[in-house]
């Protein structure tokens, strides 16, 4: 668990921002939790922690955004080897029907939470998104468990030993 990861949340209003933020908080112990107000600005955050060798674990953003869309960005992201294992979750009160397929279709979107979002069970999803990423990213899961889904976790492992004979 040497690695640390990134938890982006994007959303052209500071308030939920700040929401978001303060409902995340107990991850900040074993991820580094940032926000944008902007897509330009959360591709400045991306690319700043890149160098620094700090992979982004999951998105959450927002649909309707001055610039470009969140739809429009998460398939962008989708695009990128180094964001296409990314967890993506739309955080969003106004996108159609329309929209969210597309990024179902386009961006691999992961999760659709829509506002407003109850406190525990944005924790709970974005607990169960980090963990898949990191049964899919991480050879050693075992310094994760006590953050993210134990359960979930010793299951991959099990099943890692299972398909290579260990």
């Amino acid at each position: 668990m040497n690695q640390r990861y990134l938890i982006l949340c994007v959303d052209d209003e500071r308030e939920i921002l700040d929401s978001v933020s303060q409902d995340l908080d107990i991850f900040e112990e074993h991820f580094t939790l940032e926000a944008a107000e902007s897509v330009s600005e959360a591709k400045e955050v991306i690319a700043e922690y890149a160098q620094q060798g700090i992979k982004l674990a999951l998105i959450l953003c927002d649909h309707i955004m001055p610039e470009q869309t969140g739809i429009e960005f998460l398939i962008e992201l989708n695009q990128e080897a180094s964001t296409l294992n990314s967890r993506k979750v739309l955080l969003t009160g106004q996108a159609g029907l329309d929209d969210t397929v597309e990024a179902i279709n386009h961006a691999c979107l992961d999760f659709y939470i829509s506002k407003p979002w109850q406190g525990d069970q944005l924790r709970d999803i974005v607990k169960n998104q980090l963990t898949q990423y990191m049964i899919k990213n991480e050879s050693d899961l075992t310094g994760w468990m006590p953050v993210l889904n134990t359960g979930e976790i010793l299951a991959a492992m099990s099943k890692h030993r299972h398909d290579f004979g260990e």
